[in-house]
C-alpha cells in the first residue's frame, strides 16, 4: 500500500485548508447577504459539509486500501484538489481586496483628520464596489476552474483523429502515401469502460491505416491491467503490421512490490515486464526492444526503429539504445523512430542520427489540460517539455508527439482530447 501523508504533514495541511474555507466562507456569506434564510442554510450547510468530508478524507487517507479501488482514487483527488485550487484561487482575490484596503487605511492615517472626514463617505462606497467586485470576480473564477475539471470527466473517452501530411524528398516512391495510424499511452490501468474504448479502435479501423505504432505506457504499473483489453487492442490490424515500443510506465518503477529488497530488486517486478512484453505479441503487436524492422514496397525499402525508454529526465528510465537500433540500417533511405519520450529527439536523435527522418513519440499527454485553438496552443506541458503536443521540424527532421489514448490520474482531458493520429507520407 502506498505510503499516506505523515501525522505533522496532515495537521499542517487541515489546518491551511481550516483557514482558507473560513476566509472563502467570508466572501460567500458576504454575497448571500440578501437571500432568504432557507437558502443561506442550504448553501453554508453544503460548503461546511463538502469541506469537512475533504478535510476528513486527508486524516483516514492512509487507512483506506486504495489500491482495490484506484479509479475512485482518481475521482476523489480530481474533486479535492479541484476544490482546493478553487478556494485557493478565491483567497487571491481576497487578499488583493485586504490589500487595497490596509493601503487606503495607512495613506488616510497618514493625511490630516479633516481631510479623512472630508472624503471618508466616498472612499468607503468606492471601497464596497471593489470588494464586491474582487469577490465575485474570485468566486467566479474559482468556481469556473472547479467546473472544468469536472466537465472534463466526460471527455476522457473522446477520442480525436488527428490527420497531418507530411512530405519528405527521400521518401521511396512506393512509399508516398503511406498511411500511419499512432497512438500511444494507453493506461489500461485508468479504463473503466471497455465499450467506450473498443470505440476508439474501430476509430481507427476506420481510418484504413497501412501500418499501426504503438509510442508505449501500455499499463500504469502492472500487466495485469490489459487482462481485459487483450481482446479490444488485438482487432488493431494493418497490412504492414503493428509495431510497438516501451515507455516508463511499462517497467513497473512506480508500483511498491511487495518482494523489494534493500536494492529495489523485485522477482515479481521482473516477471511484470517479461508478462507484458508478450502481451505484445498475444495481441499481434511487434515489440521492438532496441532494433529495427524493414518494411518493403515494390523492391524499396523504409526501416522502422524502435527504442526503449530513453529520457533527458534522470526521474525516467534511460534504456533505450538507438545505436542498436540504427546499426544495419544505415544504408536505408527513409527511417521512422519510434520512442516514447519527446526529450530523446533533441537529447539524441537529432545531434547524432541526423537521417532518422520521422520520430514518433507520446509520453506528455499534454498533461490532459490547456486550450487547443486556431491562434492559441496552451497547456502546463511546455514549462516542462520543449516538444509536448503535435508536430515539429528541424531541418529534413520531424517529430509528431501524440497526446495520449488513455489517461493517468487526471481521470479526464480538459482541452486536450485523446488522440488517433493518422500521418500520411506523401
Amino acid at each position: 500500500m502506498r505510503a499516506g501523508p505523515s501525522l505533522f504533514s496532515s495537521i499542517i495541511l487541515i489546518l491551511i485548508m481550516v483557514a482558507i474555507d473560513a476566509y472563502v466562507f467570508v466572501a460567500i456569506r458576504s454575497m448571500m447577504i440578501n437571500a432568504g434564510p432557507k437558502w443561506k442554510a442550504i448553501i453554508f450547510g453544503l460548503y461546511w459539509l463538502t469541506s469537512a468530508i475533504v478535510l476528513a478524507s486527508i486524516v483516514f487517507y492512509s487507512k483506506i486500501p486504495w489500491e482495490k479501488f484506484m479509479m475512485a482514487r482518481s475521482y476523489y483527488l480530481t474533486f479535492a484538489f479541484g476544490l482546493f485550487f478553487a478556494k485557493a484561487l478565491v483567497v487571491v482575490f481576497l487578499l488583493a481586496d485586504d490589500g487595497r484596503r490596509a493601503v487606503m487605511w495607512i495613506v488616510e492615517k497618514m493625511r490630516s483628520a479633516p481631510a479623512v472626514a472630508a472624503v471618508d463617505g466616498n472612499r468607503e462606497v468606492e471601497g464596497i464596489t471593489r470588494s464586491q467586485f474582487l469577490m465575485k470576480t474570485g468566486l467566479l473564477l474559482g468556481g469556473t476552474m472547479l467546473g472544468t475539471l469536472l466537465y472534463g470527466l466526460s471527455n476522457k473517452y473522446n477520442y480525436h483523429v488527428r490527420k497531418i501530411r507530411l512530405t519528405f524528398k527521400n521518401l521511396p516512391e512506393s512509399f508516398k502515401g503511406l498511411k500511419i495510424v499512432q497512438i500511444s499511452d494507453v493506461h489500461s490501468g485508468s479504463f473503466t469502460d471497455k465499450q467506450a474504448v473498443m470505440r476508439g479502435i474501430e476509430l481507427i479501423s476506420a481510418q484504413q491505416p497501412d501500418l499501426i505504432v504503438f509510442t508505449g505506457d501500455l499499463v500504469n504499473d502492472r500487466a495485469d491491467e490489459m487482462n481485459d483489453y487483450i481482446s479490444v487492442f488485438s482487432q488493431m490490424k494493418a497490412p504492414f503490421g503493428v509495431y510497438s515500443t516501451l515507455g516508463n510506465h511499462d517497467y513497473g518503477d512506480y508500483f511498491p512490490w511487495p518482494d523489494y529488497d534493500a536494492n529495489r530488486q523485485s522477482e515479481m517486478k521482473k516477471a511484470n515486464l517479461e508478462r507484458l512484453k508478450a502481451m505484445h505479441g498475444e495481441m499481434g503487436w511487434k515489440l521492438l526492444m532496441n532494433e529495427h524492422t524493414v518494411l518493403e514496397r515494390n523492391g524499396e525499402k523504409i526501416a522502422l526503429l524502435g527504442v526503449e525508454n530513453w529520457s533527458m529526465n534522470p526521474r525516467f528510465p534511460r534504456k533505450g539504445d538507438l545505436a542498436a537500433a540504427y546499426a544495419g540500417s544505415a544504408e536505408i533511405p527513409f527511417k521512422i523512430l519510434l520512442s516514447h519520450d519527446p526529450t530523446h529527439w533533441d537529447g539524441q536523435v537529432r545531434k547524432d542520427y541526423q537521417d532518422i527522418d520521422l520520430m514518433l513519440a507520446g509520453h506528455t499527454h499534454g498533461m490532459q489540460f490547456g486550450v487547443e485553438i486556431p491562434f492559441l496552443k496552451w497547456s502546463p506541458a511546455q514549462y516542462i517539455y520543449k516538444q509536448w503536443a503535435g508536430l515539429y521540424q528541424d531541418g529534413k527532421q520531424s517529430l509528431y508527439v501524440n497526446r495520449g489514448y488513455g489517461f493517468l490520474g487526471y481521470p479526464g482531458r480538459v482541452g486536450i482530447m485523446p488522440e488517433i493520429t493518422v500521418i500520411e507520407l506523401v
